[in-house]
């Protein structure tokens, strides 16, 4: 199986790449898709439906760029979810609990809460997520958001499978971005993720913990629980981004090796 995430679609050349994955390859293989296709639900409805005609399955996780609200669409940024929940029913995109034979998927929400560090004004004015998204008066804050968020992940934390394998757009602990990160990149980290979302994941103990967002691919093992970020990123982003599909997970090897 396979993970990809932040692929950016609104640049012409992204979504050229998607829609000329090999239509015969990866029939009997499931894809991952962890945040960040486009905040265009016509571009969604595209990337969807040329990736359910390539993979056996499409597991989805909206990102905060598929959050941005547009006055012709919708008011709200969760009235927006809700037209994305539909337009995965109606394309069969997998976006729930999801289990083959032993294997489990659990898609968990997301969003940012400034436990990674306190966001100074540069980031505050330049952050988009605080002009394109737009909360009802019960979430007046990041904080209020990220509890909506992870409340409704709650009946997820009991999944047992022998072998589980968590997703989510948001980073559920800093230690997982690089050492090597420098210091004035480092500007972004209080709106990478949530370390509430990395308790969540503690207690759920999946295997693997597939996530995006910071458009740094990474591939390391925490606490028992292996980490992948695989984004494809900006058009510019050549060099933290292996712009390639990326296997995580092999069923029929797992299975003899833990035999």
């Amino acid at each position: 199986m396979y993970a990809l995430s932040d692929i950016h679609v609104d640049y012409d050349e992204n979504l050229q790449w998607v829609l000329q994955i090999d239509d015969q390859a990866y029939q009997g293989d499931v894809i991952i898709v962890a945040g960040d296709i486009s905040d265009s639900l016509e571009l969604l409805r595209e990337v969807f439906s040329s990736l359910k005609s390539k993979f056996r399955e499409v597991l989805f996780v909206p990102g905060n760029h598929e959050l941005w609200v547009h006055a012709d669409e919708v008011e709200c940024s969760l009235e927006k979810l809700e037209l994305i929940d539909a337009l995965c029913n109606e394309l069969e995109v997998r976006y729930s609990l999801f289990e083959i034979d032993e294997l489990s998927f659990v898609p968990l929400l997301s969003w940012y809460d400034f436990s990674f560090g306190e966001p100074d004004r540069h980031l505050r004015r330049a952050w988009r997520d605080f002009k394109a998204c737009s909360w009802p008066e019960h979430l007046p804050d990041s904080q209020a958001v990220t509890d909506y968020f992870l409340t409704r992940n709650l009946p997820l934390l009991g999944t047992s499978n022998k072998f589980v394998i968590s997703y989510s757009h948001f980073l559920p602990r800093i230690d997982v971005m690089s050492e090597r990160i420098p210091q004035d990149r480092r500007r972004v980290y209080p709106v990478l993720g949530s370390s509430s979302l990395g308790d969540q994941i503690s207690k759920l103990k999946p295997d693997i913990h597939v996530y995006g967002h910071s458009h740094v691919n990474q591939s390391i093992t925490l606490d028992g629980i292996h980490f992948v970020n695989n984004a494809f990123a900006y058009p510019t982003e050549e060099r933290i981004a292996r712009k390639q599909l990326h296997c995580i997970f092999d069923l029929e090897e797992a299975s003899s090796n833990a035999a």
